[in-house]
């Protein structure tokens, strides 16, 4: 088993996978207990799909009753740019940056079925089940628990070699891989007294460390939570229209990420690394489709997308955006027409204030 493993290990790297661990199934046995705490406080909000699956989610054996060792791998989607580089730029629309390039879940999972098929040729006996963020998976407690990192204070996982920049995925194994000590070690917690990415927050939602209420996380808000979003939080998304990497970028543990090893298929497209707020309020249905072919922000749709502009072209200031934000107030979609109506209210606002 020690050399399947290093084999293994060698695989994945090929493969793309800068991180490489194996955990026993039963790894992370307090996980549970956090999670069902954390779903009692209502933290999850309208993401009722981890309440339904709490009983699957708490353990790996409670989605596949056979699994022994868990792999677990980090692919690195490290930026070039400074995430919070455009909030000097109302006019420009900040998408995360795990989101600027491919969609992580078709690049990771046909990986990860190809590092699969290895193992099951490697070892015929070995059953498998490959899961990448589509699955009732606790892949950051399991990813600490394989020595890939430590879940920080803004509750996601850091790399010392990685920061916080990995995409995780997993193969579960009904194989009783043998452990290296040294590599699979639960790793330790390193923030200390660190408290940057919970001052970093703009909407405060981390209650005290290594907790977040996700109803005030502005990822959830710009990307989970559907109709209006709360009017405390409006002003505080600025232009960020989908996800929010400031409690990310805030972490001094980022500056050591190896921008050199991420993979290529992450890089930012040229059109999604600083938009105009102008050109995407004019998105319909169909170029909204086109443009976001093979992106992770497909999925929310355009409403919710063009939702978000209005909120960020309210932010702006940029008398300039009226016409494209008033086309929208009769908009057939009650989010989008609200957003529209207060993105308005906002812009005049604004103007007014800047005249006296």
């Amino acid at each position: 088993m020690s050399a399947l493993r290093e084999a293994l290990a060698a695989e994945a790297a090929r493969l793309g996978f800068v991180a490489f661990g194996i955990a026993p199934a039963d790894a992370a046995p307090a996980a549970g207990a956090r999670l069902r705490q954390w779903l009692a406080e209502g933290c999850h909000g309208d993401m009722l799909w981890m309440a339904e699956t709490e009983s699957r989610r708490a353990s790996p054996r409670g989605l596949w009753p056979e699994v022994r060792s868990v792999v677990m791998l980090g692919m690195s989607y490290a930026s070039p740019h400074d995430p919070r580089r455009l909030a000097e730029h109302p006019d420009r629309a900040a998408i995360s940056v795990y989101a600027q390039g491919e969609d992580y879940h078709e690049v990771v999972k046909k990986r990860l079925k190809t590092l699969a098929r290895w193992l099951v040729a490697a070892a015929p006996d070995a059953g498998v089940k490959v899961f990448v963020d589509t699955a009732p998976v606790m892949e950051k407690p399991l990813a600490e628990a394989a020595g890939l990192g430590w879940q920080g204070k803004h509750t996601n996982l850091v790399s010392r070699a990685h920061g916080s920049w990995l995409f995780l995925g997993s193969i579960m194994t009904t194989l009783e891989l043998g452990l290296d000590l040294a590599a699979d070690a639960p790793h330790a917690d390193r923030c200390g007294s660190c408290d940057r990415c919970q001052v970093a927050c703009p909407t405060a939602a981390f209650p005290a460390p290594y907790r977040l209420d996700a109803r005030r996380c502005i990822s959830y808000l710009t990307i989970e939570h559907k109709g209006p979003v709360p009017d405390e939080f409006r002003a505080a998304l600025g232009n960020r229209i989908y996800g929010c990497d400031d409690c990310l970028a805030a972490c001094p543990w980022n500056r050591f990420a190896a921008v050199a090893q991420a993979m290529q298929a992450f890089r930012p497209r040229a059109e999604l690394a600083a938009p105009r707020l102008a050109d995407l309020l004019a998105l319909d249905d169909a170029a909204f489709r086109a443009v976001f072919s093979g992106s992770p922000i497909k999925r929310i749709g355009r409403d919710r997308f063009v939702r978000n502009c209005l909120y960020a072209a309210g932010n702006s200031g940029d008398a300039a955006l009226r016409p494209a934000v008033a086309a929208l107030a009769g908009d057939p979609d009650p989010g989008v027409a609200d957003a529209a109506a207060w993105a308005l209210a906002r812009l005049a606002e604004r103007t007014a204030a800047s005249t006296h």
